[in-house]
């Protein structure tokens, strides 16, 4: 039976392209978890329709991501920590956090997977952070 895949299936393939698997393996399996649909003229249609407009998309999400990684270029970036006399911090900066503080201060949206940190950030002062080849730094200050 040709099923159209709805989703990433391990050892079978990903999601829109068309496979051929066993009826019982289509009808016990994938169809009841929803992983897959029956491959008819018009549902291959849709799904290449789907397949254009999520590429299209990716693209969009491409561009923007790189905009932001651009504005990373000499940027310093404040963050506000608790911390004890000696300037070792009570929690832990993590890529998160960085993250989230990128995007409510300067409006710039990067994903944590992409934050590398050499080591994590434990004690106040600036340090070096990369985004995917781009370098900023961070600085963290008491609160």
């Amino acid at each position: 039976m040709k099923v159209i895949l709805l989703q990433d299936v391990p050892g079978i393939g990903r999601k829109y392209e068309v496979k051929s698997v066993s009826d019982g393996y289509a009808r016990n399996f994938l169809f009841p978890r929803k992983l897959a649909e029956i491959a008819t003229p018009a549902t291959i249609a849709s799904v290449e329709r789907n397949k254009k407009k999520a590429e299209e998309e990716r693209e969009v999400q491409k561009d923007i991501l790189e905009k932001n990684l651009k504005s990373l270029e000499g940027l310093r970036l404040q963050i506000k920590e608790k911390a004890n006399e000696k300037g070792h911090l009570f929690s832990i900066v993590r890529a998160e956090e960085i993250s989230k503080t990128l995007r409510e201060s300067h409006h710039v949206e990067i994903p944590a997977k992409l934050i590398e940190i050499e080591k994590p950030i434990k004690e106040m002062g600036e340090h070096r952070v990369v985004a995917r080849g781009r370098e900023f730094i961070v600085e963290v200050l008491p609160v």
